[in-house]
């Protein structure tokens, strides 16, 4: 099995844009790794999220806003021979994204955001009541780094992969 490093803009967005959820992952007070998933939205290489006003994860972000933001495509096992364990693999496709998070407090642009986000679920068009939107803290991250990998391609001279042409 291999596994292909995607450098392809529109192929990256196309996993973007095939997930619900995200998983981010800061670090704590304590220095200790930290994911959650979360719903988002994602346009213009900025990945939107959006939380309760206070809590945990925003308490870690003010200290230090660094983040990493995981997609993953539902993945199917694959294998190159079905006898032999260790040729057993998750096919699949991720992309991880690296940036600071920056809250946005400017309600309209809350209300655009929103938009985004919702845009990821839905193709409805969506009205927000004043106290929800300042009720939700909208997390920004601009994308500094990018990666993305197919994982648990057949290599091309297995014996399964020239059985599938």
């Amino acid at each position: 099995m291999m596994t292909i490093t995607i450098k392809e803009r529109h192929l990256i967005e196309e996993i973007i844009s095939k997930n619900t959820v995200c998983y981010v992952g800061m670090i704590n007070t304590d220095g200790l790794p930290y994911v959650i998933p979360m719903s988002f939205g994602y346009k213009d290489d900025v990945i939107y999220l959006h939380s309760a006003q206070e809590g945990g994860c925003i308490e870690i972000l003010k200290k230090n806003p660094n983040v990493c933001v995981t997609f993953c495509t539902e993945s199917t096992m694959t294998y190159q021979n079905e006898n032999v364990a260790c040729s057993y693999r998750m096919k699949g496709s991720s992309v991880i994204c690296r940036g600071k998070v920056a809250f946005e407090e400017d309600f309209a642009e809350k209300v655009k955001v929103l938009d985004i986000i919702m845009k990821q679920y839905s193709n409805r068009a969506f009205t927000y009541s004043e106290p929800a939107v300042n009720n939700v803290r909208i997390w920004k991250v601009e994308v500094e780094s990018i990666s993305s990998k197919v994982f648990g391609v057949p290599h091309p001279n297995s014996r399964k992969y020239k059985n599938e042409k």
